[in-house]
């Protein structure tokens, strides 16, 4: 393999991760924002 080659492939794959960690942040925030939401309803429910 050429240092080109190489150098393509280390760039594809960073471009591939940064992808795949902006993508968990957002799955995060949204879970983390379903879970807050569940749990102020329980609690308004809980009462009286």
């Amino acid at each position: 393999m050429a240092k080109q080659d190489i150098k393509k492939l280390i760039d594809d794959a960073s471009r591939s991760l940064e992808a795949e960690y902006d993508n968990q942040v957002v799955s995060v925030k949204n879970e983390l924002k379903s879970f807050k939401s569940k749990t102020l309803e329980k609690i308004q429910k809980s009462t009286p």
